[in-house]
């Protein structure tokens, strides 16, 4: 499918006839603007007209799911555009670490700071910088569907979930405010009041009386929720971070709800900042889309979620061909100046490489032996760390950059185009 805009550079009806793109492109009526999705623009008036477009969204905290379907007068359902949308998840550790390198900062330059006590005050609708990002991400890859197709109509499906019903599903009333930490003062007094003031680790063998709250898996990854810690004697929690000993297999983290709190947060705020921007924006429920996607007898992927989620779930791809976008969402600016290690010397590494290296910028699409790569690592000796989406290197991350032919600029987002069989 080629993609097509007007003089202007609105978006009009996308063809699949190639044959008559490459004469456009032959004759100079028509100009590339973009490779991945293939996107030409006619340098000639046409007719603007369009048809309805149903743009189904399969909202996520980890991956979104596009798909774009329209149904013409004398043609069936067919699939436009789909796509894969792989989000950041590195947020909340880069914050982590750079939150832990700035109070090491501070403890090694005991500059006289003047106390801010509590003046540091959240504005109204905020959020935090993790679930931002995601929405921000979500209403990108929205945008970057309407510069190449008219949509006429958004469904968006935002999960909702009852986190306390599934916890507890005689839950009601009042008892919705009075979580499992009522009446203790923090979460740490909690969690050694459910382990009954022992360690889970010796049973109280040590006989060693001083107590720990012991992270199962990291803070910055795990947080602080009390499925997330244990109580562990002093004894066992220094052995446990030297190595010597081993928590006992019992002791597994509990279940998360990660995902489905993110989705509770973020549904609302997305779905209004959408409604705020494009006129016909309507939301779905995920067990609707299951019982479209069971009653049709298609597989689980969020590209066909989000066709469930269309108008037209019936649709199908030009020549029963398959073609699904995928994309990954990367960080546009890395403003870390040095390694965190030290040098002899007491010199620090630089964190990255100059913005250009030999022409090239980093995530820069690039062309080796007739396919496609990205760059994820430059050496200003000229040879350079290439991969495919999925991260897979190729001859051992060392390629020459004078083998390589730049197909198009980073803006955010990797592109690579797949058929799926």
């Amino acid at each position: 499918m080629v993609y097509v805009s007007n003089q202007d550079g609105q978006p009009i009806m996308p063809t699949s006839n190639y044959a008559k793109v490459r004469v456009l492109l032959k004759n100079g009526k028509a100009k590339v603007v973009k490779r991945c999705p293939f996107t030409i623009q006619l340098l000639y008036p046409c007719d603007n007209e369009v048809q309805p477009i149903s743009l189904g969204v399969d909202a996520g905290s980890k991956h979104i799911g596009i798909s774009a379907t329209t149904k013409g007068e004398n043609t069936g359902a067919i699939v436009l555009y789909e796509a894969d949308v792989t989000l950041r998840n590195d947020i909340v550790e880069l914050l982590s670490t750079r939150r832990e390198n700035r109070r090491a900062r501070r403890n090694r330059k005991t500059r006289y700071r003047k106390a801010r006590f509590n003046n540091r005050r959240k504005g109204e609708g905020w959020l935090a910088p993790s679930i931002r990002e995601k929405i921000d991400a979500h209403l990108t890859v929205i945008a970057n569907v309407h510069k190449i197709l008219p949509i006429t109509k958004i469904t968006v499906e935002t999960a909702q979930f009852d986190i306390q019903k599934i916890k507890n599903p005689d839950i009601q009333g009042i008892e919705y405010q009075q979580g499992e930490q009522l009446d203790f003062w923090n979460v740490r007094e909690y969690v050694l009041w459910r382990d009954n003031h022992t360690c889970q680790c010796c049973k109280g063998k040590s006989k060693d009386k001083v107590l720990n709250v012991h992270h199962i898996e990291s803070r910055k990854t795990g947080g602080n929720a009390p499925n997330n810690l244990i109580t562990l004697c002093e004894y066992c929690h220094s052995q446990y971070h030297q190595g010597n000993i081993k928590l006992p297999k019992t002791i597994k983290r509990g279940t998360s709800f990660k995902d489905a709190s993110f989705m509770d947060v973020m549904r609302w705020n997305f779905y209004n900042r959408l409604k705020e921007i494009y006129p016909n924006v309507h939301m779905t429920y995920g067990y609707i889309t299951k019982n479209t996607r069971i009653s049709r007898n298609l597989p689980k992927e969020h590209y066909i979620d989000a066709r469930c989620i269309s108008d037209y779930p019936e649709a199908i791809h030009p020549w029963n061909k398959t073609v699904v976008y995928y994309q990954k969402k990367v960080r546009c600016h890395n403003r870390q100046i040095h390694k965190m290690s030290i040098l002899k010397g007491g010199n620090r590494k630089l964190n990255q490489a100059e913005y250009i290296v030999k022409g090239y910028r980093l995530f820069d699409k690039v062309q080796y032996h007739g396919k496609n790569y990205f760059v994820f690592g430059r050496r200003t000796s000229g040879f350079f760390d290439i991969r495919t989406l999925d991260g897979e290197k190729v001859n051992k991350g060392s390629i020459s950059c004078k083998k390589l032919r730049l197909v198009e600029m980073t803006k955010g987002f990797l592109i690579e185009r797949k058929v799926v069989a």
